[in-house]
């Protein structure tokens, strides 16, 4: 077990370093079993964070992510958190006046994460397979930005699916109605 774990955390030093060393724009460290974003990941990265634009903590074993993170990473245009535990969002990620694209999809979340409706240039975003049942309809028709929201697979109330043209300009992607059968 030990040594998995610093397998894991060789694996993850080494992806921090190739972004920091090539200056790269993106931190890819999905699969990489994180419980938490690794404090120490701030201090190697202090001197590229501006410069990251892309960073996916996809398939992880996250359940939540940190103010610091978005304070650190305010450069971000596209942020996958796919695949973990995840139920909230922080505050702070109305900060992140970049943010394009989010990927929340398979996680946690029963309600709409409501501070994302207000990042002005956000594109997309997918949250297929969460349990979020209730969307602030209202809220999502005034993002400019917004191009495509994925709710597949999501247990959505009916009035989410009166939500079409042109009432909202975004493509609204929902899982096809179970057909009802009349007895």
């Amino acid at each position: 077990m030990q040594k998995r774990m610093g397998e894991a955390v060789a694996r993850v030093a080494r992806k921090v370093n190739d972004t920091v060393e090539n200056k790269t724009d993106s931190l890819d460290l999905a699969n990489c079993k994180l419980m938490t974003f690794p404090v120490g990941i701030y201090k190697a990265m202090r001197s590229v964070t501006e410069g990251i634009h892309h960073i996916s903590l996809a398939n992880n074993e996250l359940k939540s992510i940190t103010s610091r993170f978005v304070t650190t990473f305010n450069q971000l245009r596209e942020l996958n958190l796919a695949g973990n535990y995840l139920h909230r969002l922080p505050e702070e990620i109305t900060s992140l006046l970049h943010l394009r694209a989010i990927n929340l999809s398979r996680n946690r979340f029963r309600r709409f994460p409501e501070p994302l409706a207000t990042v002005p240039t956000l594109e997309t975003i997918d949250l297929e397979e969460n349990e979020i049942a209730e969307v602030p309809t209202e809220k999502l028709a005034s993002m400019a930005s917004l191009r495509s929201l994925n709710l597949r697979d999501n247990p959505v109330g009916p009035e989410v699916r009166l939500l079409v043209r042109p009432l909202v300009p975004f493509d609204l992607l929902l899982s096809p109605e179970e057909p009802t059968h009349e007895v």
